[in-house]
């Protein structure tokens, strides 16, 4: 069986570009990809986060500064990826920011500063890095999108435009550049508990609200979207194009029930 999965999700020999991969669920992806044989390109604006990645995956880890807000920057980045590392057959979007205020207390700076990272720049990234990909006959791009794609939350109104954005990006992406053998999909945590969720996690009336709508009871962490990320990546996945994929726990099918009569309890 051994041989079988491996000659599935297998990913030796290729080269993944994941930006943001200085945060929780970006470093756990490019670890995850790493650990399934890819040599990965770590890419992020905090330079010292992503050595002490690197330093746990060796020779396996490039290091390069990406500021997913200086377009100017994609292409030179990735010429020097392709460069060092050969080639590049996978890119993860990860890079993402957010700033929760309501919708009538948004100001332009705020908006733009979202828009740029979320999906401007994952947007231009990918147009610099698709040419590397169809060179070599495809490759596999993973957008990562988010719960608010499909269910809003108050005060993420920036944010949802952003991954909605992305998500449409992605199925844009997945019939342009078909016919090059390039797949692009989206992956959608739900509610995680990372360092930059935490004030949530810690907040007795959110908390609560999101516990009691997810329907395993408990927060995702980044480690749940290892599997998925390298099945998306490799071999396994090389019919699915243009799909989102909800990592949620359940909390978009409907959350926990409200009590009903059963046998089991």
């Amino acid at each position: 069986m051994s041989g079988y999965l491996e000659s599935l999700f297998s990913l030796n020999g290729k080269i993944a570009l994941v930006t943001g991969a200085g945060g929780g669920i970006g470093s756990a992806i490019a670890q995850a990809l790493c650990h399934a044989g890819a040599h990965v390109a770590l890419t992020d604006i905090n330079l010292d986060a992503l050595q002490k990645i690197k330093d746990g995956l060796g020779e396996n880890a490039s290091v390069f500064k990406l500021d997913m807000s200086d377009i100017a920057s994609f292409a030179p980045v990735a010429a020097n990826v392709a460069k060092i590392t050969g080639k590049i057959d996978i890119l993860v979007n990860c890079a993402g920011i957010n700033k929760r205020e309501g919708i009538v207390d948004v100001d332009e700076a705020t908006y733009d500063k979202i828009m740029d990272v979320n999906l401007k720049g994952a947007y231009f990234l990918s147009q610099a890095v698709a040419p590397y990909l169809k060179e070599q006959g495809g490759g596999t791009i993973i957008n990562i999108g988010s719960h608010n794609t499909g269910m809003a939350l108050g005060g993420v109104s920036v944010y949802g435009a952003s991954k909605s954005g992305l998500m449409a990006l992605t199925r844009s992406m997945s019939v342009e550049w078909a016919k090059y053998g390039v797949r692009a999909n989206c992956i959608s945590p739900g509610h995680f508990k990372t360092e930059l969720t935490a004030p949530t996690w810690a907040h007795p009336e959110r908390s609560k609200y999101l516990l009691e709508r997810i329907a395993l009871n408990r927060p995702g962490v980044p480690d749940d979207l290892v599997g998925i990320s390298i099945f998306l990546a490799s071999d396994a996945s090389s019919y699915i194009t243009g799909c989102e994929f909800r990592v949620d726990g359940g909390f978009f099918s409907g959350g926990r029930p409200w009590p009903f009569d059963t046998k089991w309890d």
